[in-house]
This record gives C-alpha cells, structure tokens and sequence, in this order.
C-alpha cells in the first residue's frame, strides 16, 4: 500500500508519446502501487498539471465518511439497516413507483 508523504520533491521528467500518453517510471509506479490501467485524476494548476492516483482520492474519501459516521456514533450495522429503504427510495424515484419491502439480509454465519 502506498504512503501517504506529504512532501514535494522533483522525481524525474518524462514525455508525452504519440497518443497522448505518459509514462511513470516504474519505481514510482512500484512505491505507489499503480498497475496497468490505475485511474488518474489530471488536475490543472496555473501551467502545470498534477497527476493525482485516485486510490488515494478514494481512500480520502472512505477516510473522510468513516470520520463523520464515527463522529455521528453510527456503526457499520446501523449503516446497512438503511439500505433496504434507500435501495426502495431510488427504485421509486427512477420508477415512478415503490418496490414491495425489502427485508434486511441475513448475515452469514461464518
């Protein structure tokens, strides 16, 4: 998994290849974890770019949602006892109509 170091440093140049694409040095793919195909986000600043792995937006993300469920005292349970009623609530907003009740899943006995 990568680290999250917050430092900048210059690592290395590189050139855009006929078709537009670019190529990350694979030890920094490698520190990173990047693999073939790994998403982007391109963000522009002034004359430059900042290429941004969206695993880490991502993880930000989940890390962010985690937070505010903590903060809110909610759990992972209370969560997911609101699913069949959203899943209900966006099948009648697409649908024109409400579903039959969803019951809560059972969760597996392992």
């Amino acid at each position: 998994m990568a680290t999250h170091d917050a430092t900048l440093e210059y690592l290395t140049t590189t050139k855009i290849g006929e078709k537009g694409q670019l190529t990350v040095p694979k030890q920094f793919r490698q520190a990173l974890g990047l693999g073939t195909g790994a998403p982007f986000a391109v963000l522009r600043l002034g004359d430059g770019l900042i290429l941004l792995p969206e695993q880490r937006r991502f993880e930000h993300l989940c890390q962010q949602v985690g937070s505010v469920l903590t903060e809110a005292g909610l759990s992972t349970d209370d969560l997911v006892a609101t699913l069949p009623e959203a899943r209900n609530r966006v099948y009648a907003r697409h649908y024109g109509k409400s579903r039959l009740p969803l019951r809560p899943r059972r969760q597996r006995k392992k």
